[in-house]
């Protein structure tokens, strides 16, 4: 198999949701990181930290619906649990972050596909 190259039965574990950004906190001492609570429906709601810091405020992000990787494995950033990440695109140098979100009204904790 090709380097890089994942199986389909790979792919098939990734738990992609549609989730909504309920709240945008600062992290003390944490000058791109942002602790978010999002929602990925069915009643579920998770803390996850996110280097959106230089390149979205606090007001830009909440109630924003966003790709959250759910089952990645939890990781202690800054001392908070983060249960997820929400996916972005980035250019080459970094310059420019952009949240992957749905283009249509879609119900919260939709299946990526």
């Amino acid at each position: 198999m090709a380097e890089g190259i994942i199986e389909f039965d790979d792919w098939m574990k990734l738990d992609l949701r549609v989730g909504k950004i309920l709240k945008v906190e600062d992290i003390e001492g944490a000058d791109k990181l942002y602790k978010l609570e999002v929602d990925v429906g069915d009643g579920e709601t998770r803390i996850l930290v996110a280097g959106l810091k230089g390149y979205y405020t606090k007001e830009d992000l909440e109630g924003k619906k966003c790709v959250v990787f759910v089952n990645l494995e939890g990781k202690e950033i800054r001392g908070i649990k983060s249960k997820g990440m929400i996916l972005a695109a980035v250019n080459e140098d970094e310059s420019k972050v952009r949240l992957i979100e749905p283009d249509s009204e879609i119900r919260i904790g939709s299946k990526i596909r």
